[in-house]
């Protein structure tokens, strides 16, 4: 079953929505009119023969913009590994074999395990089949 809205419902819903966005949207046009505008200010009197000074040579952005992040780097470097360096501790992985371990397996390794009776018999390992 279909409810009937008649065009004079429609128009009254509508309306203070069609008034809000254009509300919405000339605040945001008025805002940025005013914000793109530029300040009416005259220079002061002591800047009036100023030249534009501009110190950083080829050596100085060097330093500032290779030297400066490389500084870091090695701060946060050494804030990370110095307090483990201090403690004694290994700060490479120790990638040896190592004792091989099964989790959850018998407690003497694989001397415990039953061996094979037989050639019908199930102990001993896998037996997979197709």
């Amino acid at each position: 079953m279909t409810t009937p809205v008649s065009l004079a419902t429609r128009t009254r819903r509508s309306r203070p929505r069609r008034t809000g966005r254009v509300a919405a949207v000339s605040s945001v046009l008025l805002s940025a009119a005013v914000l793109a505008a530029p300040a009416h200010a005259d220079v002061p009197e002591g800047w009036a023969g100023q030249d534009e000074v501009n110190n950083l040579d080829f050596l100085g952005a060097l330093a500032l913009y290779a030297g400066a992040p490389l500084l870091l780097f090695v701060l946060i470097g050494l804030a990370v590994y110095l307090p483990a360096m201090v403690r004694g501790e290994k700060l490479l992985p120790d990638h040896s074999g190592g004792e091989a371990q099964w989790i959850g397996g018998p407690r003497q390794g694989v001397a415990e395990l039953p061996a094979p009776d037989g050639d019908g018999s199930r102990a001993g390992g896998a037996s997979g089949s197709w």
